[in-house]
């Protein structure tokens, strides 16, 4: 079986029930959608920011595009690049590709035009899929620069004169299946990483892996068909799709919510009955602090049924979830680990029964391996830090032509996951950071993650980053990057004074108040933080610290 087949399982089996819902809130839809848009009127129900479509009609419309497709000349093996916002329309064109045995290539929607243009190309595309909020960014690339372009799909109103119309083009396709023979050995889809250390990767997934992350997502939260899903990360993206295949499986409704603000959440958790949101770290933070200072009155909505929060992306500070669990003392929780190379989350995840174990990452996921390895892949011994090696059918294929890249990560089906890690007693893994985040001062090493969890725990405090900062003797010195809660305000020397519990060594030296930056998939940019407080002959925290 491969993931398409569960579509048409769903659509077979549940042709009426509805499959996907598309919350925008910040904009009022002005005019009744057409059946050449959304096919069957009946199926679909607009109300202000709404739509909605059946697994039926989600089906037909990946069939539609699928045979589009295969019109204009796609064939298995090629490529087709998605360059949208999250929308109704993101599953059945992800859908449609993989049926006519092509591989989807999600592109990130913060990529500028030299980015669409470098992963375009670089992963052989021929075809592009892009939204109304890319036309200034695609436009300049139609003169040449997309060498192997054969057509450009415009999803949208207004279709710009150098693309042709999705919606018009698929309106007269067949609803029909294309049944294009499929096996799970076959490649599926070119997910590209985040970027945060350079130039993006191309990772290579198999219908294996987009199989392998509907069942290991199903089994760590246990969705059923009556639960809801709240989808607010970037399609994108491994996570959030990953997520939601857990839901697909059973044939659950999924709930993309474009925009994210604390209200807009939590009316949606009310309004669509939502069961389970997986969060980022920010959001829950703004959450609980919207809570707190009474933007958010609790009782104004329905969130009875509301189960299951969980996060994943980045390290979850313990202390936020002692605050969300006083608040919201009836969920259940879970920390999720995994990356793009991974297909996505769930090699790792804590275990709704072990919340006593927050901080933890968990244990291996269903169906994965793991352990923790010196640079010889030797393990190291229970309590040592090492790199976290995962081993399962989710790993990627390779990265897409680059053989040295992949080499220096895959080894007799084990990924490197390039984070270090160690064990407790009982076995459950504890991020330590990531292997190229590692400060050494005075060749002693340091682990950011811990300093950053620490500084968290002050009540003044938002979101936190530390990185290594050039010095002279020392090597590198250890720099907090702090962003205070609203309306708070508190000095660098209160803050140092917090951190004397901490060992000396591992004491911030200079600390900045500034927006700490992260990309969609709640990732601390470390890299633009070191690039402006760090680059040059003589980093500004050099020049700081000798004043």
């Amino acid at each position: 079986m491969v993931i398409t087949d569960i579509l048409e399982q769903n659509a077979k089996q549940y042709p009426n029930d509805i499959a996907l819902v598309e919350l925008n809130p910040q904009e009022t839809i002005k005019r009744p959608v057409t059946w050449k848009e959304y096919d069957l009127v009946p199926s679909i129900r607009n109300h202000k920011h709404r739509k909605e479509i059946s697994w039926k009609i989600f089906d037909q419309k990946a069939n539609r595009f699928a045979n589009l497709l295969l019109h204009l000349g796609v064939k298995k093996g090629d490529r087709v690049a998605i360059l949208l916002m999250n929308c109704l329309e993101w599953l059945p064109i992800y859908f449609g590709i993989l049926k006519t045995g092509a591989l989807a290539v999600p592109l990130n929607y913060r990529y500028t035009s030299e980015e669409i243009e470098y992963c375009y190309n670089f992963s052989d595309a021929t075809i592009l899929v892009f939204g109304s909020e890319f036309i200034s960014r695609v436009e300049p690339l139609v003169a040449g620069r997309l060498p192997k372009l054969r057509q450009l799909l415009y999803v949208g109103e207004d279709c710009p004169t150098f693309a042709d119309s999705y919606f018009f083009l698929t309106a007269d396709c067949s609803t029909k299946s294309p049944k294009t023979e499929l096996t799970p050995q076959d490649d599926a889809a070119i997910y590209y990483s985040s970027g945060t250390t350079g130039l993006p990767k191309a990772i290579l997934h198999g219908h294996k892996a987009l199989m392998s992350a509907c069942i290991t997502e199903n089994k760590n939260h246990g969705q059923t068909k009556d639960d809801s899903f709240l989808c607010i990360p970037p399609l994108y993206h491994t996570g959030a799709k990953m997520h939601w295949f857990g839901s697909l499986i059973v044939g659950g409704k999924g709930v993309i919510l474009r925009g994210v603000n604390p209200k807009w959440i939590m009316e949606a958790v009310s309004e669509e009955k939502i069961t389970i949101v997986w969060l980022l770290v920010p959001w829950a933070q703004d959450i609980l602090d919207a809570i707190d200072s009474g933007e958010i009155k609790l009782e104004n909505y329905k969130l009875d049924q509301w189960r299951l929060m969980h996060i994943g992306a980045q390290p979850v500070p313990p202390s936020l979830i002692r605050r969300w669990k006083e608040r919201f003392p009836a969920h259940l929780y879970d920390t999720n680990y995994g990356l793009s190379e991974s297909s996505g989350p769930g090699c790792v995840n804590l275990g709704l029964q072990n919340i006593h174990k927050v901080g933890a990452i968990g244990k291996a996921g269903y169906g994965w391996q793991t352990k923790i390895v010196d640079e010889n892949r030797n393990e190291v011994p229970r309590g040592g830090v090492g790199e976290l090696a995962v081993k399962g059918d989710g790993v990627m294929k390779c990265y897409y032509k680059d053989e040295e890249a992949t080499k220096a990560v895959l080894h007799n089906g084990w990924l490197l996951t390039g984070d270090m890690a160690m064990t407790d007693e009982d076995g459950f893994i504890y991020l330590v950071d990531r292997k190229k985040d590692v400060i050494i001062t005075g060749g002693e090493n340091i682990y950011p993650v811990q300093i950053e969890n620490f500084l968290r725990s002050h009540n003044d405090i938002k979101d936190v980053a530390v990185i290594g900062a050039p010095h002279k003797r020392l090597g590198e010195i250890v720099l907090a990057i702090v962003e205070l809660k609203e309306g708070r305000t508190v000095t660098e020397e209160a803050l140092l004074d917090f951190c004397k519990v901490l060992p000396r060594y591992k004491c911030p030296k200079k600390i900045l108040f500034d927006k700490v930056p992260r990309n969609p998939t709640g990732k601390i940019e470390k890299p633009a933080l070191r690039k402006k407080y760090c680059c040059g002959d003589k980093s500004l925290i050099e020049l700081q610290l000798e004043e």
